[in-house]
């Protein structure tokens, strides 16, 4: 592979029977045996004591034993999966688009470790594709090298003051069941993005957002692990650089990166966002709830947006242009009438569907690929359209709308192999 991976590192305190996992440059875990049991500690190294104590958990050799992972694992009684095995897949079973593509090599991973076994296995040069639920992606050709399908699991409460809940979910969690989950133990702030499809590590990479609300507003933290040596990060909110459809993931740490875990600080006590779309005239009399809003919602995309299973689609296929005040101001002098939403910092967002309507695409018909009648927003594969078929519909949109607007679409949707 293109990097050793030196992930994680094993450590015992001389003349004690404390253990540690060393997990990446600023991560550490203390197992320390109480009684008859191990008590786990999980330590991020931020500020200056906790790295400290990592330095010298790596460089102090007087104190701390180097170990290797059989002797660690035998001694605190946790297995560490071994090598994967990986298998030849179909990739369009995995893909809501659905277009034909296969696998070389595919390997499943449920934990840290299992991405790091994946990672170790990987031969130098091999490409890599990390591979969450698939809704967010077109492939356009089959994958020569490694696919790593994250299905890392669990939902967690790590703390809780009674109003305000921090839970930290598994990669591999369906995103639509988390949301109910929240909703069905009075967790507010994700209500709005019900159904939308996709596991929860692929959230914060899009910063996907629905209805007023995006990942950033209820993000604490991502964990990944490093393709490069396998070592485990935490990233703050901050650090993520969230944006419209944006993060880090996806811009200057793109391809450096497997998510495994991410954290939101949920309010029992949160305002509902009503105000965005249809979703006040979905709701019954109120008072409502978050319950009423998430119904809402699924109500609103059902009604617009196919099911997967039935119809091969990634949802919204384009962004939502954003313009200056000034480029906006110039677009409303002709088009006064079209949905816009002004943004903290001055710009005004558009509403692509609307566009893609007005120019006459939306139920736009290719025989096994289209425009989705109810949705201009949405390309769908009918069946037996290939990526490239569904791409150039893509690409005959975007002229068509930068013809009559002046406004360029870019793709939400990723493209791979391309």
């Amino acid at each position: 592979m293109e990097g050793a991976i030196q992930y994680p590192q094993f450590r015992k305190l001389r003349g004690g029977d404390v253990w540690y996992r060393i997990e990446g440059p600023a991560r550490w875990t203390e197992f320390q045996r109480i009684g008859t049991r191990w008590v786990r500690h999980d330590v991020v190294a931020v500020q200056h004591p906790e790295r400290m104590t990592l330095h010298d958990l790596r460089h102090d050799g007087e104190r701390y034993a180097e170990v290797d992972r059989t002797e660690w694992a035998e001694a605190v009684g946790e297995e560490l999966p071994g090598a994967a095995k990986p298998v030849e897949a179909d990739l369009a079973g995995r893909t809501t688009f659905g277009v034909p593509a296969r696998a070389t090599h595919l390997i499943e991973a449920d934990s840290d470790d299992a991405v790091r076994a994946a990672l170790a296995w990987r031969p130098a040069g091999m490409p890599l594709l990390v591979l969450g639920g698939g809704s967010n992606m077109l492939v356009h050709a089959d994958w020569p090298g490694l696919v790593l399908a994250v299905t890392v699991p669990g939902v967690a409460v790590v703390a809780d003051d009674g109003r305000y809940v921090e839970v930290v979910v598994g990669a591999g969690e369906p995103w639509h069941d988390f949301v109910m989950h929240t909703v069905e133990a009075g967790w507010g702030g994700l209500e709005n993005l019900a159904l939308i499809p996709g596991r929860v590590g692929a959230a914060p990479m899009q910063n996907i957002g629905a209805y007023g609300v995006e990942i950033k507003d209820r993000c604490l933290w991502v964990e990944a692990v490093a393709i490069a040596d396998g070592g485990l990060r935490r990233f703050s909110a901050a650090e993520c650089g969230f944006g419209y459809r944006e993060s880090v993931f996806k811009g200057a740490e793109r391809d450096r990166w497997v998510i495994t875990r991410v954290a939101f600080r949920l309010d029992r006590q949160a305002p509902l966002r009503t105000d965005y779309g249809a979703i006040q005239s979905e709701l019954p009399e109120g008072p409502w709830t978050a319950r009423d809003v998430a119904e809402a919602v699924i109500r609103i995309r059902q009604s617009k947006l196919p099911d997967p299973a039935i119809l091969g689609n990634a949802g919204s296929f384009f962004k939502n242009p954003v313009l200056s005040a000034e480029a906006y101001a110039r677009f409303a002098q002709e088009h006064p009438d079209a949905p816009h939403y002004p943004q903290p910092d001055g710009t005004v967002k558009l509403a692509a569907g609307w566009l893609i309507d007005r120019a006459g695409w939306k139920g736009h018909d290719r025989g096994t690929h289209g425009v989705h009648a109810q949705q201009a927003l949405v390309l769908v594969n009918k069946g037996g359209a290939t990526a490239g078929q569904i791409w150039q519909l893509a690409q005959d949109i975007r002229r068509d709308v930068l013809s009559q607007y002046q406004i360029s679409l870019e793709p939400e949707v990723n493209q791979i192999g391309l």
